[in-house]
């Protein structure tokens, strides 16, 4: 059985990860905001090089005890104390996990997966910052997948926590009753239709 792939990421309002210059000062770290019950979730942690290298600049290594996997073509086969550089296909690295995947990023990683649709959970805490440019949360990709709220939890500082689900089938999901266009439409033509009578 296939093990969940989690998205678990911050945001700001206006859809960045990160400032332009890759900094994150901007983070709320005042709080857990659901992190502890997220981390026992999963075993097996994804990203790519240069979100390990900016991982490398926070001092000791954050993700301890947890299976990690950098995505590289240039390292592959290197590994060290806590992570294995490796090329391999994403879908054999998440065949490794017991439990569930954390893919940490970064964009360019995102991407990836979001073009197999190996996403499950997509965990969102978005920040009530505007930063005006900086790192996109999702680059353009060529694939459409259809979501569905699971959970929102709104914190007292502005921060709002959004768990979406992909949607059954992973279509989009319809809206009940029929568009409003199509609605008018239909109204348009029975009026035509009275008037001509």
């Amino acid at each position: 059985m296939k093990k969940k792939v989690k998205l678990f990421i911050a945001s700001s309002l206006d859809g960045y990860i990160a400032r332009a210059d890759h900094s994150i000062d901007w983070l709320f770290m005042d709080g857990d905001y659901g992190y502890a019950a997220f981390y026992e979730s999963i075993d097996v942690i994804v990203m790519g090089r240069k979100t390990y290298a900016l991982v490398e600049k926070m001092g000791s290594y954050p993700y301890g005890g947890k299976k990690t996997f950098v995505l590289s073509k240039s390292r592959d086969g290197e590994e060290d104390e806590n992570v294995v550089f490796t090329k391999d296909p994403i879908r054999k690295l998440i065949a490794q996990a017991e439990k569930g995947v954390w893919l940490v990023g970064g964009g360019e990683i995102i991407r990836e997966f979001l073009q197999e649709d190996l996403i499950d959970e997509f965990i969102v805490s978005v920040h009530p910052i505007l930063l005006g440019r900086g790192i996109s949360l999702f680059p353009p990709n060529d694939r459409e997948i259809g979501l569905e709220l699971a959970s929102s939890t709104v914190f007292k500082n502005g921060l709002v926590q959004l768990c979406y689900v992909r949607a059954s089938g992973g279509k989009r999901p319809r809206r009940k009753g029929r568009p409003a266009r199509e609605r008018a439409s239909r109204t348009r033509s029975k009026a035509r239709r009275g008037r001509s009578s």
